[in-house]
This record gives C-alpha cells, structure tokens and sequence, in this order.
C-alpha cells in the first residue's frame, strides 16, 4: 500500500511541475512574432526569441527565473549579429563580443557585472589594433600593438 501511495504522490508532483511549464508566443500588432519562449510559474525559464517588427530575429539567449543566463546573440534589423556573450545571473560577464554593420569583429571584451573587466582588443580589418586592461571599469593599462602586449602579459589569462 506505501509503494502504492508513494508511486501516486511521485506521479502527481511530476504532473504538477510539467502542467507549470509552457511554451507562449507573443505578437505585434502587425501579427509578426515579438518574442516566444518557455514559462515556467509565469517566469522566463529556458531558451528565449525576440524579433523586430520586420520579423527578423533580434536576440535569442536563455534565461534562469527571469535572468539571463548562458551565452546571448544581439543581431540588428538587417539580421547582422550585433553582438555576443555570457550572462551570469543577469549580468554580462566573461568574454565579449562586437561586430561592425557587416559583420565583422570590431571589439573583444572581458566583462563582470556589466563592467568592463579583464582585456578588451580592438580590432581593424581582423587584426588586433589595440589592448587595453581594465579593472571593475576603469582602464589600467593600454598597449598599442599587439606584441608589446604579449611582451607583458601571460596569454594564458585571457582564457576563460
């Protein structure tokens, strides 16, 4: 009779938390999608879209009770990628990236808390221009070429 009851509370718990969990879809006036993605207790939870009036996607990225989490894209009207990158909790963090109105890497960036944090390159026709050292926003340190750069860095830190 226990390992009965015990089997039916476990169905219905399951049940419960799957009933909790949907997928919704909102419009714009126009009928073109806004954004679509999972709710979970009418949180965002999971993978999420958004989309400009033009339909085309504008970011997509997950989030965690309601805060971006894991890894985002940004993308302009034209579909162009924007820009890339982590999110903990809500706030960027880790590397970076940026891109130019074709497509091209323009800049590269360690943040934390939405501040820039570690290295950031900027980029001229894909080759680093620029470095520069940031500590919780404010810049430290700049190198106008990349080889006076390496001189004085350990390259293993811009890993993460």
């Amino acid at each position: 009779m226990k390992k009965c009851l015990l089997f039916f509370f476990l169905m219905l718990m399951n049940f419960t938390a799957f009933s909790q969990k949907k997928y919704i879809k909102k419009y714009y006036k126009n009928h073109q999608i806004k954004e679509e993605g999972w709710l979970k207790n009418n949180t965002k939870n999971g993978y999420w879209k958004y989309y400009f009036r033009n339909g085309n996607l504008k970011k997509e990225g997950h989030y965690k009770d309601h805060l971006e989490v894991k890894y985002w894209y940004f993308y302009r009207p034209n579909s162009v990628v924007e820009k890339e990158g982590h999110y903990k909790r809500g706030q960027k963090n880790n590397w970076w990236l940026f891109y130019n109105d074709t497509g091209v890497i323009i800049h590269k960036c360690q943040l934390k808390n939405n501040q820039k944090n570690g290295y950031c390159f900027l980029y001229d026709q894909k080759k680093i221009v620029k470095a520069s050292k940031y500590k919780n926003g404010k810049k430290i340190k700049e190198w106008t070429d990349f080889s006076s750069f390496k001189d004085e860095n350990n390259l293993n830190d811009l890993r993460q």
